[in-house]
């Protein structure tokens, strides 16, 4: 029996006003379109108090912002960069372009080819997310994107020295220090200080996801994200506070980010509430993480692993952590998470962070059908196809002129009737009629 023990608020609440963002970002996107760099000076203004001379960082600057850290703080980067560049390496490596011959002679292929300019956009308003830099630019690098522009939002009203040399090092080609809509727009239109990209990528608030949104189709976007979300899968393996440590530091991400805790033992989910109750009095960030967990938390108590299973796979959560007895049972028949955490020694920071794998994932249940950001979004895979003989030609002809006119294309079907006429030598063919077949 599948039972509450906390439920948040119901899915059906709206925590902003859609239409408003939806018509706030459209204007926008007009503004920016019609005024280009003056427009997106002005919301640079308004929005973040920034308006530099110029908003792109020449390479003076990012050297200036790279000596403001440690040699400590360029080392941790540098590890974590080395853990994602490598994992995204061996998935490039995975992707193989094909050429087979799959009839006699004729050669079906297709070719990997990157995109040609990608826009990253890095958080930075309220947490500097200098991860999302390596997330981002780094996978597209590895992708072997030719054009990598990488912008964040002013941080304290300046650029983030850490935000600024984890673009750089993970080999950013342009840094823009421009935040919001503004800046995702003026990377997907284009104006005359920002050409633009063919693709965006990367997390924001709820403004500059409704504007990839609104820009998907002019360019490609990586996901619709909204906010993290963050499933315990637990038994009485472990205890209490581990349960609780992990729930709220994702529920720090932000007020509307859902943390649930998804166990077998009821005794555990009781420890587990006590647990997040004495935590929320000392965690620096709980007045974030109290309004998350009030609002979007939730503890479920099942009776078997199977209705677990059941629960997790319908929630299609984008971090999904297990500390079970047997965390295997769920990476073999779970279907729908973005990423998965397996046993008590990995969770989702490590993600985020720095253990190798991509922080970009699904988010609203679109793990039911697609993964995170990895080195394959930035990739096209393009077919082609080469007809070697006459022979084959007439083979491919005959059938594709019998099945063009199955479907009334009389003009497709003539494509193939005059390659059978004069590689098959067969100069009689009536045109604009299907072939017979022959005995």
């Amino acid at each position: 029996m599948i039972r509450y023990l906390k439920r948040g608020r119901s899915a059906d609440v709206k925590t902003g006003d859609d239409a408003k963002v939806r018509a706030t970002v459209e204007g926008i996107i007009q503004h920016i379109e019609t005024n280009g760099d003056d427009a997106v000076r002005e919301y640079s203004r308004k929005f973040d108090n920034w308006e530099p001379a110029d908003f792109r960082l020449s390479q003076a600057d990012i050297e200036a912002a790279r000596r403001q850290l440690s040699a400590r703080e360029i080392e941790d980067i540098t590890f974590a960069q080395a853990q994602i560049r490598k994992f995204a390496q061996i998935q490039r490596d995975s992707m193989q372009d094909v050429e087979v011959e799959t009839h006699p002679g004729v050669v079906l292929g297709h070719k990997h080819i990157p995109v040609n300019a990608v826009g990253c956009y890095i958080p930075g308003g309220k947490y500097p997310m200098l991860a999302s830099a390596h997330m981002s630019v780094l996978t597209a690098k590895v992708a072997g994107v030719k054009r990598v522009v990488a912008t964040a939002p002013p941080y304290q009203g300046k650029p983030h020295p850490a935000i600024v040399t984890a673009m750089s090092m993970a080999g950013a080609d342009e840094i823009l220090v421009l935040g919001g809509v503004q800046a995702v727009v003026a990377m997907a239109v284009g104006t005359p200080s920002v050409p633009a990209v063919d693709m965006l990528v990367g997390p924001g608030n709820m403004y500059v996801a409704e504007a990839k949104r609104q820009l998907y189709g002019r360019v490609g976007i990586d996901l619709f994200a909204g906010p993290t979300e963050t499933l315990v899968i637990a038994d009485d393996s472990v205890d209490g506070e581990l349960c609780a440590v992990d729930l709220l530091g994702q529920a720090e991400h932000g007020p509307t980010s859902p943390c649930i805790l998804l166990t077998n033992s009821e005794q555990l989910a009781r420890d587990t509430l006590a647990e997040i109750d004495r935590q929320l009095t000392i965690l620096p960030t709980a007045d974030m993480a109290a309004i998350s967990w009030a609002d979007c938390g939730e503890v479920i108590v099942c009776d078997t692993y199977e209705e677990m299973l059941q629960v997790a796979d319908d929630l299609a959560f984008e971090h999904v952590q297990v500390m079970t007895r047997d965390p295997d049972y769920f990476l073999a028949h779970m279907t729908n998470y973005g990423a998965l955490f397996l046993g008590p020694r990995t969770n989702v920071s490590y993600g985020d962070k720095v253990i190798g794998t991509n922080h970009t994932l699904p988010t609203n249940r679109a793990a039911r059908y697609t993964g995170g950001l990895w080195v394959g979004k930035f990739l096209k895979t393009c077919t082609y196809q080469r007809v070697l003989t006459d022979e084959a030609s007439v083979t491919i002809g005959e059938y594709g002129s019998r099945l063009c006119h199955m479907e009334n294309f009389s003009g497709h079907g003539e494509q193939a009737n005059i390659r059978v006429r004069r590689y098959g030598n067969r100069p009689d063919l009536p045109w604009y009629e299907p072939i017979e077949a022959r005995g």
